[in-house]
């Protein structure tokens, strides 16, 4: 498995195009998926009543979710932060501000003070020997009671190993499954709230989305999210 550092680098000023040459057959593009991402946390959110104003948005590339999560979830302040530094400059030029900052991995220091932490694709390029201290970072990242939503590509559907097999960066990942990162994050000091697959109709059959989110518990979408959270007390 190659560097994910050296791998992104190289391919930065190209990725938003790599990515959406795999998702087209979809029928959408890259901001339809990040969109409905953070609509959905959004949703989740509000049921548990989490109000958050501090974000982290980890392993964030080139920054398309930066936006989205901002503006949607009505932020103070966004960090994104990526072992890409090429990424990082990307993300600073598109869509840094006074409130938006980017940053490489090693120089934000988790102090416990973040509401949330987002998460998009990012484990699937770690080695499993690499992953527990990555969510410590993030475990150390939040604030007790902080929210950690971890969005991942469900390997058990199909389509998404198909669409990971045309996108140069993602053909060699090992991806995990719902039931490996549940107990990923457990093991990592997280409360698992719960976990949804979204994504399940292509564009083609829009006009049957409306039935996601009674299927969302049901393994069938090209993603997953596992919303969890850092105990308010230690354990």
């Amino acid at each position: 498995m190659d560097d994910p550092k050296r791998t992104f680098d190289e391919y930065a000023t190209g990725y938003d195009l790599a990515l959406d040459q795999g998702i087209s057959i979809s029928g959408e593009d890259k901001n339809y998926f990040a969109r409905r991402r953070v609509e959905w946390l959004r949703r989740c959110l509000q049921e548990i009543s989490a109000p958050l104003k501090t974000v982290m948005d980890y392993g964030c590339g080139t920054g398309t979710s930066a936006p989205f999560l901002f503006n949607l979830l009505e932020l103070d302040f966004l960090i994104g932060t990526d072992a890409s530094i090429a990424s990082i400059e990307i993300a600073r030029q598109k869509h840094g501000s006074n409130a938006i900052q980017f940053v490489l991995f090693d120089q934000y220091e988790p102090s416990g003070r973040l509401d949330l932490v987002f998460c998009n694709g990012v484990f699937h390029h770690f080695r499993p020997s690499e992953r527990a201290a990555t969510v410590d970072y993030v475990f150390r990242s939040l604030r007790p009671g902080g929210i950690f939503a971890f969005w991942e590509n469900n390997p058990w559907n199909p389509g998404t190993r198909y669409v990971m097999s045309r996108i140069p960066f993602d053909r060699d990942a090992i991806t995990v499954s719902a039931i490996e990162a549940r107990g990923l994050l457990r093991a990592g000091g997280f409360e698992v709230i719960r976990t949804d697959f979204l994504f399940i109709f292509p564009k083609f059959l829009s006009w049957l989305r409306f039935m996601e989110p009674i299927c969302s518990r049901l393994p069938l979408g090209a993603q997953y999210q596992v919303l969890c959270r850092r105990p308010t007390t230690p354990a």
